[in-house]
Protein backbone atom coordinates (compact mmCIF):
# COMPACT_ATOMS: atom_id res chain seq x y z
CA UNK A 1 0.00 0.00 0.00
CA UNK A 2 1.82 2.92 -1.16
CA UNK A 3 1.15 6.64 1.07
CA UNK A 4 1.27 9.74 -0.91
CA UNK A 5 2.43 12.77 1.06
CA UNK A 6 0.40 15.93 0.91
CA UNK A 7 2.60 17.90 -0.58
CA UNK A 8 2.82 15.71 -3.43
CA UNK A 9 0.49 15.92 -6.78
CA UNK A 10 -1.26 12.90 -7.18
CA UNK A 11 -2.24 12.57 -10.80
CA UNK A 12 -5.74 12.98 -12.14
CA UNK A 13 -7.80 11.08 -14.90
CA UNK A 14 -9.67 12.72 -17.53
CA UNK A 15 -12.75 13.80 -16.90
CA UNK A 16 -12.13 14.79 -12.87
CA UNK A 17 -14.42 17.61 -12.31
CA UNK A 18 -12.88 20.45 -10.58
CA UNK A 19 -12.80 20.17 -6.19
CA UNK A 20 -15.78 22.68 -5.86
CA UNK A 21 -18.37 19.83 -7.69
CA UNK A 22 -18.08 16.91 -4.67
CA UNK A 23 -19.66 18.62 -1.95
CA UNK A 24 -22.27 20.38 -4.26
CA UNK A 25 -23.00 16.90 -5.45
CA UNK A 26 -22.69 15.12 -2.25
CA UNK A 27 -24.90 17.32 -0.40
CA UNK A 28 -27.59 16.61 -3.08
CA UNK A 29 -27.39 13.10 -3.04
CA UNK A 30 -27.39 12.96 0.49
CA UNK A 31 -30.58 14.84 0.28
CA UNK A 32 -31.92 12.07 -1.62
CA UNK A 33 -30.58 9.06 0.09
CA UNK A 34 -32.35 10.93 3.34
CA UNK A 35 -35.59 11.21 1.26
CA UNK A 36 -36.06 7.72 -0.14
CA UNK A 37 -34.98 6.33 3.22
CA UNK A 38 -37.92 8.55 4.95
CA UNK A 39 -40.39 7.03 2.82
CA UNK A 40 -39.01 3.56 3.34
CA UNK A 41 -38.93 4.22 7.11
CA UNK A 42 -43.12 6.05 6.80
CA UNK A 43 -44.05 3.10 5.20
CA UNK A 44 -45.87 -0.05 6.80
CA UNK A 45 -43.81 -2.07 9.02
CA UNK A 46 -42.75 -5.03 6.96
CA UNK A 47 -40.45 -7.72 5.97
CA UNK A 48 -39.06 -5.56 2.94
CA UNK A 49 -39.14 -2.59 4.52
CA UNK A 50 -36.51 -3.53 7.51
CA UNK A 51 -34.71 -5.00 4.71
CA UNK A 52 -34.49 -2.14 2.71
CA UNK A 53 -33.49 -0.33 6.02
CA UNK A 54 -31.05 -2.58 6.70
CA UNK A 55 -29.41 -2.54 3.41
CA UNK A 56 -29.84 1.21 3.42
CA UNK A 57 -27.14 1.74 6.93
CA UNK A 58 -24.82 -0.97 5.79
CA UNK A 59 -24.33 0.87 1.96
CA UNK A 60 -24.26 3.74 4.04
CA UNK A 61 -21.50 2.28 6.15
CA UNK A 62 -19.69 1.27 3.23
CA UNK A 63 -19.57 4.92 1.85
CA UNK A 64 -18.60 6.40 4.94
CA UNK A 65 -15.45 3.68 4.93
CA UNK A 66 -14.24 4.69 1.21
CA UNK A 67 -13.84 7.89 2.17
CA UNK A 68 -11.11 6.93 4.88
CA UNK A 69 -9.62 4.41 2.85
CA UNK A 70 -9.35 6.54 -0.27
CA UNK A 71 -8.71 10.43 1.37
CA UNK A 72 -7.03 9.17 4.69
CA UNK A 73 -5.02 6.04 3.86
CA UNK A 74 -4.71 6.51 -0.14
CA UNK A 75 -5.38 3.04 -0.41
CA UNK A 76 -6.44 3.60 -3.96
CA UNK A 77 -6.72 0.12 -4.61
CA UNK A 78 -8.59 -1.02 -1.60
CA UNK A 79 -10.72 1.89 -1.97
CA UNK A 80 -11.67 0.80 -5.89
CA UNK A 81 -12.41 -3.01 -4.45
CA UNK A 82 -14.78 -1.23 -1.69
CA UNK A 83 -16.27 0.72 -4.18
CA UNK A 84 -17.47 -1.87 -5.42
CA UNK A 85 -18.73 -3.62 -3.14
CA UNK A 86 -20.63 -0.35 -2.41
CA UNK A 87 -21.82 -0.35 -6.25
CA UNK A 88 -23.31 -3.58 -5.41
CA UNK A 89 -24.52 -2.75 -1.92
CA UNK A 90 -26.47 0.75 -3.84
CA UNK A 91 -27.73 -1.81 -6.47
CA UNK A 92 -29.41 -4.22 -3.70
CA UNK A 93 -30.56 -1.14 -2.22
CA UNK A 94 -32.84 0.29 -4.87
CA UNK A 95 -34.11 -3.12 -5.40
CA UNK A 96 -35.57 -3.38 -2.09
CA UNK A 97 -36.11 -0.43 -1.72
CA UNK A 98 -37.99 -0.66 -5.42
CA UNK A 99 -40.25 -3.16 -3.20
CA UNK A 100 -41.31 -0.65 -0.68
CA UNK A 101 -41.66 2.83 -2.14
CA UNK A 102 -40.91 2.98 -6.44
CA UNK A 103 -40.29 6.52 -5.94
CA UNK A 104 -37.61 6.22 -2.86
CA UNK A 105 -35.87 3.55 -5.28
CA UNK A 106 -35.82 6.23 -8.26
CA UNK A 107 -34.35 8.69 -6.05
CA UNK A 108 -31.53 6.44 -5.62
CA UNK A 109 -30.31 6.46 -9.24
CA UNK A 110 -28.29 9.88 -9.12
CA UNK A 111 -26.09 8.25 -6.17
CA UNK A 112 -25.69 5.44 -8.59
CA UNK A 113 -24.55 6.95 -11.19
CA UNK A 114 -22.21 8.54 -9.08
CA UNK A 115 -20.55 6.32 -7.39
CA UNK A 116 -20.22 4.85 -10.67
CA UNK A 117 -18.28 7.91 -12.04
CA UNK A 118 -16.31 7.81 -8.78
CA UNK A 119 -15.49 4.55 -9.54
CA UNK A 120 -13.98 5.58 -13.01
CA UNK A 121 -12.10 8.34 -11.27
CA UNK A 122 -11.03 6.02 -8.29
CA UNK A 123 -9.79 3.22 -11.25
CA UNK A 124 -7.83 6.36 -12.85
CA UNK A 125 -6.27 7.53 -9.99
CA UNK A 126 -5.27 4.33 -8.71
CA UNK A 127 -3.65 3.40 -12.54
CA UNK A 128 -1.78 6.24 -12.72
CA UNK A 129 -0.42 6.52 -9.67
CA UNK A 130 1.23 3.11 -9.04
Amino acid sequence: MRRYRADLFIQQPALSPPGFVFPVVWVILYALMGIGAARIYEAGASKERSRALLIFFLQLAFNFFWSILFFNLQAFGLALIWLVILWILICGMIISFWHVDKAAALLQIPYLLWVTFAAYLNYGIWSLNR
